[in-house]
């Protein structure tokens, strides 16, 4: 087997959603927080499309690039909601923003190259990363900055190998939201020394409390030049189980990645790209009405962990994760988040994971009847720890 596959473990947080689930399919009463996925249905007017491609015969291959209609509606959707103009040959559908996000690993990096990557992070970069031959280099954040990286950390982190900087915001697992001074002072250092702004911005629509999503591309003409923006359909339209995502860049990292996606996957789902055309353009409402929701759902959890004894937690202002630190109870985030499945039947990840032993990942894309249940088991199982 190859070696580099062989050394990398499964998903976590995928692999404890299936445990739950196997213990929910045995008869046992489980409070589920592990995936992060929308509990909420496709909206109708995506399904609707869907179903009208297919009625029309839309099953056939598709560019490799994506349809020409579909970049169109992305094309027009970064224009207007984000500030960034791309031409139609810079925009890649894929199978997923993780499909994304892999196919630039593999486009930029050559074996030891470095990308820098802050903890907590979402647990599938580093691997990325390494199956694409490159290191990823953690800069650590701490919970008295939100868990945001500096600027200054961030350039005492690069070496001559370096080629990349991630930004995820809103962020998985902790829900931060880098403001646009964060952001721009950020990729000034990152165009400073000619590195990839690698950003993941799958959670856009989820901000809160009056906080902005800024893309970090529209600050300059520089900094968009150095610019990768990610995002897909999963998160904010419910859309997890469709697998459609893209990302927009320059030329040059666009004709790489069309190669190599012409040789893996091809075009994705063809029925599906009309679905997302739907959902950029008719389905803005069931978007606000899902925000809303979990706007609801994040105040209702946070004052409830909040009145744990012991836990502390960053008020999230973006995605729809809470990231509490469970550090005073004696116990890493593995041991405490098996025996919480074990003992309590609540399933959370540990934040082991993300590269924060001292936390646990509670989803609120759950109801609140989920939320109450489980925090109040949660509660009590601390409590006899």
């Amino acid at each position: 087997m190859n070696k580099t596959i062989e050394a990398i473990p499964a998903s976590v947080s995928l692999a404890i959603t299936s445990k739950a689930k196997a213990l929910s399919a045995a008869g046992e009463s489980i409070c589920s927080f592990a995936a992060g996925e929308p509990d909420f249905d496709t909206p109708t007017v995506i399904k609707v499309a869907a179903a009208a491609a297919l009625d029309r015969g839309e099953t056939k291959y598709t560019p490799a690039s994506g349809l020409l209609s579909l970049r169109e509606a992305i094309a027009e959707k970064l224009e207007r909601e984000n500030g960034l103009s791309y031409s139609l040959n810079q925009i890649v559908v894929s199978n997923g923003a993780k499909h994304s996000l892999f196919n630039v690993f593999m486009a930029i990096c050559n074996p030891g190259d470095e990308v820098l990557i802050s903890a907590p992070y979402w647990l599938s970069y580093p691997e990325m990363v390494k199956i694409a031959g490159g290191i990823s280099v953690i800069v650590e954040t701490d919970e008295a900055r939100n868990f945001k990286m500096t600027p200054e950390a961030l350039e005492a982190s690069i070496t001559d190998r370096t080629i990349a900087v991630l930004i995820n915001s809103p962020s998985n697992p902790v829900g931060g939201v880098y403001s646009g001074a964060e952001l721009e002072a950020l990729a000034c250092v990152a165009v400073k020394h000619n590195l990839w702004i690698i950003c993941d911005e799958i959670y856009e629509k989820m901000v809160y409390d009056g906080v902005q999503h800024v893309s970090v591309g529209s600050f300059s003409e520089a900094i968009f030049n150095r610019t990768v923006t990610v995002n897909g359909f999963s998160k904010a339209f419910a859309m997890t189980g469709w697998r459609l995502g893209y990302f927009a860049a320059p030329l040059p990292l666009v004709k790489t990645v069309v190669t190599l996606q012409s040789h893996s996957t091809s075009g994705p789902n063809t029925f599906a790209q009309y679905a997302g055309i739907a959902a950029l353009t008719e389905a803005s409402a069931d978007v606000d009405a899902m925000v809303a929701a979990f706007s609801e759902r994040r105040e209702f959890m946070y004052e409830r962990l909040m009145a744990i004894e012991g836990v502390s937690c960053v008020n999230p202002q973006g995605a729809f994760y809470m990231f509490p630190n469970i550090s005073v109870f004696g116990v890493d985030s593995v041991t405490f988040a098996s025996r919480l499945l074990e003992e309590a039947k609540v399933a959370v990840v540990p934040g082991a994971a993300f590269g924060a032993d001292a936390n646990i990942r509670l989803s609120y894309a759950c109801s609140k009847e989920n939320i109450e249940e489980g925090v109040a088991r949660l509660a009590k199982f601390v409590a006899k720890l």
